[in-house]
């Protein structure tokens, strides 16, 4: 393999010296700490709902257009070819990789901007932090603790992939349950970077789903190819293929462009990352999280670039008039949802039927529930709690 990229190997997380698990555990004699966290999230409930999950087209749309969980194995895939080129660890980047959509509630972004309206008097919702409920508490499917039990390198990276959440360099107000965790159960070191294969997860989301979303435009034909020709980047690969693949399908030439696409941001952020690194002679893991920074970057002419194809994408596609009804329907059953079952509690499903402390704590709950619905679940519940006619009520 080449080792052009590679850096120095105390930069990688090293899972002989994981800061280990909340609650400890015999190691496993065939897997490191960071394989049986990845198997422990693909075996999890929140992963295998990722299936029926909106990305940007709602799932009975269409069987091609991705969904959370096909996005989060492309962003996977992508994680361990950079982390494999950086000699990182790739097995912490892929875990990190399928992890980082589990807090997305159904109808993606518009789920979530559904659910924090009729949160924001309840402490809001945010998937990042809906993750950690998730990956510490929700899960249930152990019998010496709840949640997962990951080790602290996964939950922090899970927490903190996009950047420190708390201190002078966090880009937003800090989620409630995110800070309560971090202080009063397991410092998660909320003020500083995570670790390199935390940023390269993070970068291989921008990868994926930049290119997916101009593949699945376009089979959605809310925009065409002779659009995507203007935009910077994208536009002379699209260019390069036309010319070189003249009798190829529409679809054809569509798949080789997006392909190199790929290719063309992979080796930018392996070029640009080895380059930061080196300039900053960091040597070890510590000084990556200690940098003032993210040290996985793009370049900052491919940056420019994205910034545009993220424009193009937003006017031409998340503001089209089909997703915008999608959205405006999503959160109006994620509203009617949450209002209804304030209401009348009882009629959550028995499992979920807990003692609260008060409203707010009611509210959660609530949330929780919604948040882990699929889009089809979501679609039925709605259907049952608010038909006029009983027969739609079972």
């Amino acid at each position: 393999m080449n080792q052009r990229y590679r850096l120095p190997p105390a930069l990688a997380s090293d899972p002989d010296h994981s800061r280990g698990r909340l609650i400890r555990e015999q190691s496993d004699p065939i897997r490191t700490p960071y394989q049986r966290d990845r198997d422990r999230i693909v075996h999890s409930t929140a992963f295998r709902r990722l299936k029926y999950k909106t990305q940007v087209f709602v799932n009975h749309e269409g069987d091609h257009f991705r969904t959370r969980l096909t996005h989060s194995l492309e962003v996977s895939q992508i994680a361990r070819t950079l982390a494999r080129a950086f000699g990182l660890d790739e097995d912490l980047a892929e875990t990190l990789a399928l992890a980082h959509d589990l807090g997305h509630p159904p109808f993606g972004h518009a789920g979530e901007d559904g659910l924090a309206a009729v949160m924001a008097p309840y402490g809001g919702f945010d998937h990042n932090e809906q993750a950690l409920r998730i990956l510490v508490m929700l899960e249930q499917r152990y019998a010496r603790f709840q949640g997962l039990n990951l080790a602290w390198e996964t939950l922090e990276g899970a927490v903190k992939h996009n950047g420190p959440l708390a201190g002078p360099l966090a880009a937003r107000p800090l989620p409630a349950f995110i800070r309560n965790y971090s202080t009063t159960v397991w410092d998660l070191d909320l003020e500083r970077f995570s670790s390199l294969e935390a940023q390269v997860a993070a970068l291989s989301d921008d990868i994926a789903y930049n290119s997916h979303d101009l593949d699945d435009g376009l089979r959605a034909g809310v925009f065409t190819v002779a659009e995507i020709l203007e935009l910077p980047g994208i536009g002379p690969l699209f260019r390069e293929v036309q010319k070189k693949f003249p009798r190829a399908t529409d679809a054809q030439r569509t798949h080789e462009a997006i392909r190199r696409m790929v290719r063309w941001l992979v080796m930018d952020v392996l070029e640009q990352t080895h380059k930061n690194i080196r300039e900053q002679g960091f040597v070890t893991a510590a000084e990556i999280r200690a940098a003032p920074a993210a040290q996985v970057t793009f370049s900052p002419a491919t940056d420019i670039a994205l910034k545009e194809i993220k424009t193009f994408l937003m006017r031409r596609m998340y503001r089209h008039y089909r997703v915008n009804r999608m959205t405006a329907k999503a959160r109006r059953i994620v509203a009617d949802l949450f209002h209804a079952l304030m209401d009348v509690p009882d009629c959550l499903p028995t499992e979920w039927q807990l003692p609260f402390e008060n409203e707010g704590a009611l509210a959660r709950r609530i949330a929780d529930y919604i948040a882990g619905m699929t889009d089809r679940y979501a679609i039925k519940e709605h259907r049952r709690l608010l038909a006029v006619d009983l027969e739609s009520v079972m």
